[in-house]
């Protein structure tokens, strides 16, 4: 599937073992209404920028390291983006290339 969501086939291996993970789709609901799941931020809007790293790891209760580990794993296959503002990282849902992978999925069920 192209970062665009415009084709689905090249990378969907990628895709399925990022969300094979209970954690990681647990984090992708949690990003779909981050001002329900996440507390307001000091820099950076939870809607347009995303969610601060830091706040997902105290979320997922996990270190710092770690959810960085799921992040680019997360990022690296288009499912979230990152926005860098000042040193710190920024996450969000990338919902082209969601809608465009359930789409495709329905379409081979």
């Amino acid at each position: 599937m192209s970062r665009a969501g415009t084709e689905f086939r090249e990378g969907e291996d990628e895709i399925f073992k990022a969300l094979a993970s209970p954690s990681r789709r647990q984090l992708l609901a949690w990003l779909k209404d981050p001002q329900s799941h996440f507390p307001p931020q000091r820099e950076g809007d939870l809607e347009g920028d995303g969610v601060c790293a830091l706040h997902i790891a105290e979320k997922w209760q996990v270190t710092p390291a770690t959810a960085s580990r799921h992040l680019k794993l997360l990022e690296s296959t288009g499912l979230v983006t990152c926005v860098r503002k000042r040193g710190w990282c920024y996450y969000r849902r990338n919902e082209p290339v969601l809608r465009a992978f359930a789409g495709a999925l329905a379409q081979t069920l």
